[in-house]
Formats: C-alpha cells, structure tokens, sequence
C-alpha cells in the first residue's frame, strides 16, 4: 500500500532524487542523467532487492534530515555521511529497518561525497521523458517533474514495508555487502581510459604526458564535469565539428586542462577528446573532494568491455 514515505525535515546541501538515467532522449537535447556513483547506486538497490534503476535520494555533502512516516526497510551505501537514525549510529551499506516517526539524518562527508538512500520498492515518483533523475539545468525530473533538489516539508512517497509481521522481510534487516565490495573513497584514485577514435589529434608526447603527470580536482566541478588542473594537453586542433558525448568522455579545451564528462553533461560538444573513462570510474571519481589527486591509465576496449558486461549483469 502507498503512502506518505518521508518528509524532508532538511533538504541539507544537496540532495536529488535520482535513478538509473534518462535513456534514449539525447537527439532532442536531454541528457542522461542518473546517480553519479552507480557502483553505489547499484549495491543500494541491490541489497533491497528492488529494480536495479529504482529511484532513491543521492546525498551530496550531507546535512539532509527526513522523518519516516512509515515502517519501512532502507539501505544507504555510498559516502560515509555519518549517518544516524533517532541520534544513534547506524552502518550504511547495510540493510536497516524504520519505524513510523524515525529520524533520519547524515552529517557531514567522512568518507567521500555522496551517498545514496533507498528504500524497498522505491521512492514512488512519476517519471519524466521515462526517468525520475533530477537535471536542474534542463529544469526536468525529481518529485515535481522541473528538476528541483529537495527542499524543506517536500513528501517523498514509498510503499511500506510491514517488517515487524512480515517474516521475509525480517530476514532482510542486518543483510550487508561484503567488505570487499565497499570501496575506499579516500584511496589513491587511477582513471582507467579507452582511447578513443580521435586519438589521432593527440601526438604522442602529448598522450604520455597526459598517462605519466598527476592531476587534481578543481573546485569548478560538477555534475556536468569534473575539471583537472596539471600539465596542459595541446591537440593538433583546438575545435571540431559538434558530436554527441559519452559518459566519461575526456575532452580538451583551449586551455588543455582536461575534462571529464560526467553524467549531466551536455549532449554534444566540439573539442577534441582523447578517449572515454571506464563507466565505474567516473563514480569512483564522483566520491572525491576538490584537490584530490588523479592518474590515468589506458584500459583496451575489449577488456574494458568485458567488466563492464560483468558488473551489469551482476545487477541486473
């Protein structure tokens, strides 16, 4: 049964509802959207055995307060946020029961930058062009269908799970991923790339040095792009003709401070762009603050390939 779910009581720095991605609209000029981190993303979907493009909360920076209106399961993964439930600690990437009047609220990055909260069955959001994910530049998705982050009194809709009768659902709580499986968002960070066809307007000495120097996370960064500052890569042509762009492309403006194109992006462009960033990668980097240290490293298109058809399938 259907009903109220939660209420923000904080909307904190940011928080959007977010899912797997709007697929199939960038020839009209929407981009895809989607949680930046999907390996977490995934895993919250996953525990809860919900769809694995379910919509749930992505929570940038902290600082967001809801109170539960229903008994309910819930996983959250992704940035340690300290998270805590009636002012007591509670783990994440583990699956936890709510009660009707529960306080939720996540403190401030520890670990990483973005968590992501779920809920079993999914926050009940009607879709916009086939996807709930918010893009607050094109004004499309989130609860209200304009691309709005969540904000003070906002309802969030979910279907209840009665888990103190239900002995199925008993079963769920204390359900955890595997250690192996919970990422370091504090770890040394290497980008794995597959160059691209426009490799060509790179001459070598430009390719080594762009794999052999480090780089770091500039503050003008978002969901659109992740800006690095470091050596300077100059193409052979500073423009092309405008082409659609991928999730992780990296792309080199005049200035040569790469770019890495995240999921927001805008869907065509006209510089030129080495090669795409292995899609996981691009949340691994999502996790990490302003300064952070990058290295990049070339990953073939068919091994590439390869995990990336594991960690679907694995999900999905």
């Amino acid at each position: 049964m259907l009903h109220q779910g939660f209420t923000v009581i904080h909307p904190g720095l940011m928080a959007q509802i977010q899912d797997g991605g709007r697929s199939g609209f960038q020839h009209v000029g929407l981009t895809t959207g989607g949680a930046l981190d999907e390996h977490a993303f995934q895993w919250a979907n996953h525990l809860l055995q919900n769809r694995w493009d379910a919509p749930v909360i992505e929570i940038s920076f902290g600082g967001l307060k809801l109170q539960s209106q229903v008994d309910c399961l819930v996983a959250v993964t992704g940035a340690d946020l300290g998270l805590r439930v009636n002012d007591q600690p509670m783990p994440t990437w583990e699956i936890i029961a709510l009660r009707s009047g529960d306080r939720i609220e996540f403190g401030y990055p520890k670990n990483g930058t973005r968590a992501y909260l779920a809920v079993k069955g999914g926050f009940q959001v009607a879709p916009s062009f086939g996807s709930v994910s918010t893009v607050q530049r094109e004004t499309i998705g989130g609860l209200d269908g304009l691309g709005k982050a969540l904000g003070f009194g906002d309802q969030l809709p979910c279907v209840e799970s009665d888990h103190r009768r239900d002995s199925k659902l008993q079963k769920l709580i204390g359900k955890r991923v595997s250690n192996s499986y919970i990422p370091d968002y504090n770890a040394p960070l290497t980008l794995r790339v597959v160059l691209g066809y426009q490799q060509h307007l790179f001459p070598a000495q430009e390719l080594e040095r762009f794999f052999s120097e480090h780089y770091v996370i500039s503050p003008d960064s978002d969901r659109m792009g992740v800006r690095l500052k470091g050596a300077p890569i100059k193409p052979l042509t500073e423009g092309i003709v405008s082409e659609g762009i991928s999730l992780g492309a990296v792309q080199i403006p005049p200035d040569g401070q790469p770019i890495v194109l995240m999921r927001d992006r805008q869907t065509i462009g006209g510089y030129p762009k080495l090669g795409s960033v292995y899609p996981p990668d691009t949340g691994q980097l999502a996790q990490r603050h302003p300064k952070t240290e990058v290295n990049f490293e070339v990953i073939n298109l068919h091994d590439a390939q390869q995990q990336l058809m594991r960690f679907y399938r694995y999900f999905r």
